[in-house]
């Protein structure tokens, strides 16, 4: 028995949808001349998994305080959360910022820097440093939570 061609086209169209952010984040290494496009190609699935099925965050109010965050601590895959949120909508990297990746004075910088992109949560350094900038966006969240939130309203 053949699946439904709805289920089809929706399989089709996810995987076009992670091929483009596999060839937006090669394309954007190749074009900065600088960094290796494996670890962007290898977690576009995940990505998109996580920023269209699962994540709640708004490109058009990038601060808004209740928002998911997402938490990149390897730079050398920094290319996959420029595209991410290129194509998620938010103002910026533009097109021509992703032309410029890893170059002097450029917002889509090597290790992203969340002083120059909303979207960009935390700028980590070495290699762990992610996870625990993570864990204590986590402990803040449950910190206010346990402030704020009532049985009859979920305010986080």
């Amino acid at each position: 028995m053949s699946e439904p061609p709805a289920k089809r086209i929706k399989e089709d169209m996810e995987e076009k949808c992670i091929n483009t952010i596999r060839i937006l984040s090669a394309d954007t290494v190749e074009k900065g001349k600088s960094g290796h496009p494996g670890a962007p190609i290898g977690c576009a699935p995940m990505a998109y998994t996580l920023y269209c099925k699962f994540m709640n965050h708004n490109p058009k109010n990038p601060k808004w305080p209740n928002r998911d965050r997402f938490v990149l601590s390897n730079g050398h895959a920094c290319a996959l959360l420029y595209s991410m949120l290129h194509l998620t909508g938010y103002d910026r990297p533009t097109m021509e910022d992703m032309k410029q990746f890893r170059q002097f004075g450029s917002v889509t910088a090597g290790h992203p820097e969340n002083f120059l992109l909303d979207g960009v949560e935390v700028s980590t350094g070495p290699l762990g440093q992610g996870i625990s900038n993570a864990v204590g966006l986590a402990m803040a969240e449950t910190h206010l939570a346990a402030i704020y939130n009532t049985p009859e309203h979920k305010v986080v």
